[in-house]
């Protein structure tokens, strides 16, 4: 007999009594008494007691991995939000999803993001729990967590890994990525040697934890609390402090909290808490692969992001964070200036105060308890912005029907009104035989163009950031447009424009582009233009016929037959839910 004082007092396996906790979805046997009974034994087998297991079951999604140092403080959080769910009087359960690294996914990460969404979603559905607690940082982690818990509709709360420290080169300040490839693009511009390189390499990427400049990863955890889905703060804290372990705690306690409340996250994602994070997309500089995931999770709610109206949003919403790639500062630096309150506070007037947050105040509440701020030189005010409009473009024109983006705070000034010579690369494999050729044909005013690189082309990798052809580079050339159908990483800047769709893959006009072709750039007008006829593109692609990619099997076939366009979210057809619940911004 068991000696535990809870065990005497006879609990009854009574699954009809009770929805939640242990006996919440319920392996069919048909009989729900048995399914409870034999559950509680096998849990009973780890040492749990009857009492433990009458708390409110907090689930912990565990994304550690040895290929993920931006994951690498998971150990500490884990025991961190476990502490906050035990004083909250929850009972914590961590358990493993997929993790993805940027630098540690082939062909991509974005190839794997999906996949990360439904393992997340078929986790948190399969097993017990009131709420979950979804740990993730690195780029396609925290959209892919947002995905899935927005599908499962279970109540959830983001906790972010947090950002790396930065490092020191010879008396410079450096952090990834941003400043990985200035000094990637010194090198190939023999400006540095090989010593120099190899010694930069060391620096970084000081410590555990993401990128420490506005990449994806920040992107994505400035978005998550825009949403309203972390604690308060939760965005900023570097991985490796103290503030960022007490989030994790914080976070702990919350989740018990908002099981108690039945807080669903369909209360947290509405069309309300899309535009206020749309807002700060463009606010922050953000990465233009903030549109993709912010679409695809919105997908999931039923929404539809409306290009346009992000674009007109954007005319309004000047760049205020001066953080590296658009500005000077880094994610440490943000935290120290008081992280996203300080931001939301300027950005009152542009924000809907009233959406909802997990905390189960409003957003305008969050931000009064917040305090009035302090004075600081990393987020600037609306009179005295980094950029005047938001970080990001939608352009449309013949070469882009269904749209195209360039972050042009990250963008050349000079280079944002121009006509050039096009040099086309039909693929990665073509990019990367011909770059660096001293025979290549091109000059710093012509367009480099590369096909094939869109999600049914190749998976859509971040290969939009084309390098700059050797000859140039040597030469002093330290930008030119480059067009794609791909992405760039947050961390890249330069004159690039992305997500070209329809992409070349599935017969998009960028597909039938030919080298010497002229190409005209207008941001300020907002376009991108092939300049030849209507005719001539019907002739070249009633020549060139379109072969769309596939696969024969496994998770590769899947993702071919069922991948959407960057404009959809690069999500995949069937996990979108039958009925749209509107567009946004609605306006």
């Amino acid at each position: 007999m068991s000696t535990t004082d809870d065990s005497k007092k006879g609990h009854a396996i009574n699954p009809a009594a009770n929805q939640d906790g242990m006996a919440k979805g319920l392996t069919n046997y048909g009989d729900r008494g048995f399914s409870l009974f034999l559950r509680k034994a096998f849990i009973k087998g780890a040492g749990f007691t009857d009492k433990a297991l009458d708390r409110p079951v907090i689930g912990i999604t565990n994304t550690g991995s040895a290929y993920n140092p931006c994951h690498g403080n998971m150990p500490q959080l884990l025991e961190a939000v476990k502490r906050g769910v035990m004083m909250a009087g929850g009972l914590p359960m961590d358990f493993p999803t997929i993790s993805i690294h940027e630098s540690f996914s082939q062909p991509n990460s974005m190839f794997l993001r999906n996949l990360m969404s439904m393992d997340t979603e078929e986790l948190l559905l399969a097993a017990p729990m009131d709420a979950v607690v979804l740990i993730g940082g690195c780029d396609k982690t925290v959209p892919a967590q947002l995905m899935g818990a927005a599908s499962a509709g279970l109540p959830a709360v983001q906790l972010i890994t947090g950002s790396m420290l930065t490092g020191s080169h010879r008396g410079e300040r450096v952090g990834a990525c941003t400043d990985c490839r200035r000094y990637w693009g010194k090198f190939r511009a023999e400006e540095i040697d090989a010593e120099e390189i190899a010694e930069v390499n060391g620096q970084l990427v000081a410590s555990v934890g993401t990128c420490s400049v506005m990449g994806t990863a920040s992107t994505m955890a400035c978005i998550a609390e825009a949403l309203g889905m972390t604690v308060p703060g939760g965005a900023s804290p570097p991985a490796v402090t103290a503030d960022r372990m007490r989030i994790a705690e914080q976070s702990g306690a919350l989740a018990v909290e908002i099981a108690r409340k039945r807080l669903g996250i369909d209360q947290i994602l509405t069309a309300k808490a899309f535009e206020n994070a749309m807002r700060v997309l463009l606010a922050i500089g953000g990465s233009t692969n903030g549109i993709v995931h912010l679409t695809a999770i919105a997908g999931r709610m039923g929404f539809e992001i409306d290009l346009k109206a992000l674009d007109r949003m954007g005319r309004e919403t000047p760049v205020l964070l001066d953080l590296k790639p658009s500005g000077i500062h880094y994610m440490e630096d943000f935290h120290a200036a008081g992280g996203m309150a300080t931001l939301l506070r300027e950005l009152k007037p542009l924000l809907h105060l009233d959406a909802m947050t997990v905390t189960g105040r409003t957003l305008g509440e969050e931000i009064e308890a917040a305090g009035p701020g302090f004075k600081q030189d990393v987020v600037r005010t609306a009179s005295n912005p980094i950029y005047p409009q938001g970080g990001i473009a939608v352009l449309e024109g013949n070469l882009a029907p269904g749209g195209a983006i360039i972050k042009q705070s990250a963008a050349h000034p000079k280079l944002m009104e121009h006509e050039g010579r096009a040099v086309v690369f039909e693929n990665l494999e073509d990019m990367a035989n011909r770059i660096d050729s001293p025979d290549l044909d091109v000059t710093p005013d012509d367009i480099l163009v590369l096909k094939h690189i869109g999600p049914k082309g190749a998976a859509m990798p971040e290969a939009g950031y084309m390098p700059i052809p050797k000859k140039l580079a040597v030469a002093g050339c330290k930008d030119i447009v480059r067009i794609s159908d791909g992405r760039m990483s947050g961390t890249a800047f330069g004159t690039i424009v992305l997500h070209v769709t329809p992409e070349s893959a599935i017969g998009g006009p960028l597909a039938y582009v030919q080298n010497g072709d002229r190409i005209r750039l207008s941001v300020a007008n907002r376009e991108l233009s092939l300049l030849i006829s209507d005719e001539e593109l019907a002739r070249r692609a009633a020549l060139k016929p379109v072969v769309i990619p596939t696969a024969q099997r496994g998770y590769r076939k899947l993702f071919l037959d069922s991948v959407t366009q960057a404009d959809k979210g690069v999500d995949f057809d069937f996990l979108m839910p039958p009925a749209t619940a509107g567009k946004i911004p609605n306006k």
